[in-house]
């Protein structure tokens, strides 16, 4: 849609208007998180009944200001009309800070970066009839300065084995060789909502499946992409539970970057991007079981394509619902330039033990048949589990929080059985053809690196929005490559990161304030011996840093205490 039609339209629609309240859970993580807090101690439909495996939230909440506890957008809670307002969203400052290396993940079109990284966003939104237009775009300012990548001193074996991943995905270590800024779009969209459903078009993020750091599809962790989307609003009741879905179609493009800092490795090794886009498409569903009151059951399958090979047919436009079965589908998917990742995920919440757990399993190649998909599970998978436990602090308001989440990428032993040599198939969110499962240069689902594995816990002491608490991750870093590269010997140790996270979040009037503080120790990072090592006594080089993220929202709309 030409920007001018687009400026056009939310004007139109914001002359002469009142203001209307609507929430924005978008992209806000924290706020999220306290809804999500929340599901465990309310019985309210309107809370409790959220799946979270569809994000953005974009359900009406009808009791959304007892819920957040605050008036979140306009400047009167319920001044507007049934069919006309409009509104101001609150006006979000991120400021990140990584000393020596990039770090992090989830946190949409933030690059990796070493150095300082700004980040803002405001908004408005607009209720015209059905219509539901919301303008929300985003800023990027970052610092990228170098630092320490991948080493040219390898030898070819080993430089061609890291290649081989940066030439089947888009994932560069440093976004240009200075200043980066850019300006997008972000979390706007021009949608029709009719009863429970609402099709349009956005360029919002979007978050598939029950995950609190990571997702196997869609996170946070890439900029939003533009996308045609029919989805609900509100989980659609029948006589066997309720039902949530979205079915998008979208484009996603290339950041045809320089995979590392070395011009001679580049040179040597890198393929070069086409100039072509990727068509996209997708589809989630999550089923509510009407005899069993807080799980949470569902799917998420997507495929991308290079346009110039995608023909003019149903199953081109549509591949989503194709079989599964390549004995099916046919065996010359992969040669058409077709890349699929189909997942399963559930999520079970208890009111009465105030806890939740949940998984991710997915697969990002079709079976031989089902009987193989059956007994071999281990083909090309990723997974992700997790949990949450809240504790009552006996006459406090304040309650202790305990939840966790693992991530896991790395092939399995498989890969010895199935392909020949030692170098396996192909990661998560790689393809040959394809480039990977990414949005200029960052991954659309798993955003730790690929092949990488991470644990994370965090206990915190909260109260409504306010957090005190401490943060525990490991994170093994490109697993595969590693076991390509260097499975074979014993000098050369994994680059694991072991990291400690300091977690402050606090609510002031109508200010958000949260804020994390992360030290990390990378142990044998990037792989590279220490200047003492011999063959004899091996020792890694380790590189300490540190990682800092300040978020500040503005609300302007005094909250109700």
């Amino acid at each position: 849609m030409d920007s001018r039609v687009f400026v056009c339209l939310l004007f139109s629609a914001f002359l002469g208007n009142p203001v209307y309240s609507q929430g924005f859970l978008s992209n806000n993580t924290q706020l999220q998180e306290y809804v999500r807090r929340d599901q465990l101690f309310n019985h309210d439909d309107s809370v409790f009944n959220i799946s979270f495996h569809l994000r953005a939230l974009n359900s009406s909440f009808k009791n959304n200001e007892r819920f957040y506890g605050l008036n979140n957008v306009g400047r009167k809670p319920y001044e507007g009309t049934e069919n006309f307002g409009i509104g101001i969203l609150p006006i979000i400052h991120r400021l990140y800070m990584n000393s020596n290396r990039p770090y992090g993940w989830a946190d949409g079109p933030v690059i990796p970066n070493r150095g300082l990284q700004y980040f803002g966003t405001f908004g408005v939104y607009s209720k015209l009839l059905f219509f539901r237009i919301q303008f929300q775009p985003e800023i990027i300012i970052a610092q990228n300065l170098p630092f320490e990548g991948f080493s040219d001193a390898f030898n070819r074996d080993i430089n061609r084995l890291r290649f081989r991943i940066f030439n089947f995905g888009d994932y560069p270590e440093r976004f240009g060789s200075g200043k980066y800024t850019n300006f997008l779009w972000g979390q706007s969209k021009i949608t029709a909502q009719f009863g429970g459903f609402e099709t349009g078009i956005s360029t919002q993020n979007i978050w598939w499946g029950p995950g609190q750091w990571n997702a196997l599809t869609f996170s946070n962790n890439a900029p939003g992409f533009p996308h045609l989307s029919l989805n609900t609003i509100d989980p659609v009741h029948t006589f066997l539970g309720r039902f949530e879905g979205q079915l998008i179609v979208g484009r996603l493009e290339s950041s045809r970057a320089e995979a590392t800092q070395s011009k001679e490795l580049n040179e040597r090794f890198s393929l070069p991007f086409t100039n072509d886009w990727r068509y996209l498409n997708g589809i989630t569903v999550s089923y509510n079981p009407k005899w069993i009151s807080g799980l949470f059951l569902g799917f998420t399958r997507t495929y991308q394509q290079y346009n110039e090979y995608r023909r003019d047919e149903f199953r081109d436009h549509f591949p989503i619902f194709d079989a599964f079965q390549k004995t099916v589908v046919g065996f010359d998917r992969d040669i058409d330039g077709k890349d699929q990742q189909a997942t399963i995920f559930a999520r079970f919440l208890s009111v009465k033990a105030k806890a939740e757990i949940y998984f991710e399993y997915g697969r990002r190649d079709h079976a031989f048949n089902w009987r193989e998909a059956i007994l071999n599970p281990e083909h090309a998978r990723a997974y992700l589990f997790g949990f949450k436990k809240l504790f009552d602090l006996n006459n406090l308001e304040k309650i202790i929080q305990v939840r966790g989440e693992m991530t896991h990428q790395q092939e399995s032993v498989n890969r010895y059985m199935r392909y020949p040599g030692i170098n396996g198939g192909l990661s998560w969110h790689t393809h040959s053809k394809a480039r990977g499962f990414t949005h200029f240069g960052q991954p659309l689902g798993v955003g730790i690196g690929t092949g990488s594995n991470v644990q994370t816990l965090e206990i915190s002491l909260v109260e409504n929005f306010d957090k005190l608490g401490v943060l525990f991750e490991r994170l093994a870093n490109h697993q595969d490559f590693y076991y390509q590269a260097f499975g074979q010997q014993h000098e050369h140790q994994p680059w694991v990161d072991l990291s400690i996270g300091f977690l402050f979040d606090k609510k002031w009037e109508q200010f958000l304030l949260s804020s994390k503080l992360q030290l990390i120790n990378g142990f044998n990072y990037q792989w590279q011996l220490s200047p003492d090592s011999t063959p004899e006594f091996p020792k890694g080089q380790h590189l300490f840093s540190v990682h800092s993220q300040v978020s500040l929202i503005y609300l302007f709309q005094k909250s109700a205490e």
